[in-house]
């Protein structure tokens, strides 16, 4: 007898889409104002091995929120000056998707709470998306087909995590890597939009690789009865916080983006030289050279903006666009590919045009922002 938990997929297929009559009209980013580096503060590591690793990985300092604010914080702060750049009226946006593995409450969705911040029409479809790397270019394709399929012509795409929250105190492996973010990109209907081109897919056996295993229902971190035994508080407390399989999420990287890039160009019927940006998730330095080369990307082509950020999870395409290519989006159209990949295992490829828009802002939020109320 099979068990569905056996079944396995029998072929490697790719969900494609075209979107049309739809542009990104503005990105904004929003990052805390405070800044941490391990080569200026050396309790885990020495000065040698924090400059070896801020080589490999591309980390040099990254920014951690403030306990009070959370990622949706960032996400209100950046939509707030991207709707004021864009001179857009909030009553004129109908769709919101919020993208974040760090989500307010348990219930309700985040989306309502920032729907009503923002002043979003009570006409809004406001809802929550639970996903990390791949987020921003699954959120683009959700965003644009709503609009294509409704009468609404505007939606905003938050995303945003506080990974650093998420960090096992004294893991070497990942308390140099992960940095915290918010980002707003901004949708509209438009007749002279050219068409963009997306590919995506999913594999859940890679599932256990990224993983915050505790807070779920699966793995709650409140009793249903009885409190917890000594035991039991610090498995939660190790299990409540991020696993990553640095080994395997490489391996998986390697396997799949590659193809990925190809499958994205070939759907789009283009190749490489007829890009002029390409923006991948910002997972590390290391990572991201040997995706480069695997992919025949020309140096000058790709962007690499982990220094001063970190891997800022599904905020790190938008980011890297406002802080390595505001002048250019602002400056004239350019043919971009954006592809994220990563936790899940999730991935997804964009092909399109961007700009020109306003310049993209990398804002840092105060920490007297009035955090997201209930």
């Amino acid at each position: 007898m099979t068990l569905a938990t056996d079944r396995t997929p029998t072929k490697d297929p790719e969900l494609k889409a075209t979107i049309e009559g739809v542009r990104i009209a503005g990105l904004r980013t929003s990052v805390p104002t405070h800044r941490h580096s391990y080569l200026e503060d050396t309790s885990l590591f020495t000065r040698e091995e924090a400059e070896k690793l801020a080589a490999t990985t591309g980390v040099r300092e990254r920014r951690k929120l403030p306990a009070h604010l959370c990622a949706s914080d960032m996400c209100v702060h950046a939509a707030e000056g991207l709707l004021d750049q864009l001179g857009w009226d909030p009553a004129s946006v109908e769709v919101l998707i919020f993208v974040s593995q760090d989500s307010d409450y348990v219930l309700p969705a985040t989306a309502c709470l920032i729907q009503r911040r923002l002043g979003l029409p009570d006409s809004c479809a406001a809802f929550d998306v639970n996903l990390g790397c791949s987020g921003f270019v699954y959120a683009l394709w959700m965003a644009s087909q709503l609009l294509r399929g409704a009468d609404g012509k505007r939606a905003l795409v938050l995303c945003g995590d506080t990974s650093t929250r998420y960090l096992v105190p004294g893991d070497r492996s990942t308390l140099p890597l992960f940095g915290d973010a918010g980002a707003a990109a901004a949708i509209e209907k438009s007749d002279d939009a050219k068409p963009m081109h997306v590919v995506m897919g999913t594999d859940g056996t890679g599932a256990q690789h990224i993983l915050v295993k505790a807070g779920g229902r699966r793995d709650p971190l409140v009793p249903n009865e009885e409190p917890w035994s000594e035991t039991e508080r610090a498995r939660l407390f190790k299990d409540g916080r991020l696993h990553m399989n640095g080994s395997e999420v490489f391996t998986f990287s390697l396997r799949k983006v590659p193809g990925l890039v190809r499958d994205t160009l070939a759907y789009a019927g283009t190749n490489v030289d007829a890009l002029d940006h390409v923006v991948m998730h910002q997972a590390n330095a290391f990572m991201l050279e040997h995706l480069r080369k695997k992919t025949g990307i020309s140096s000058e082509r790709f962007v690499v903006d982990m220094g001063d950020f970190g891997n800022t999870s599904s905020a790190s395409i938008p980011l890297a666009i406002a802080h390595r290519l505001a002048d250019s989006v602002a400056g004239g159209t350019r043919r971009v590919m954006l592809a994220g990949f990563g936790v899940g295992w999730s991935w997804a490829a964009l092909v399109g045009e961007l700009g020109p828009i306003p310049a993209p802002l990398v804002v840092e939020i105060p920490d007297e922002f009035p955090p997201l109320a209930l």
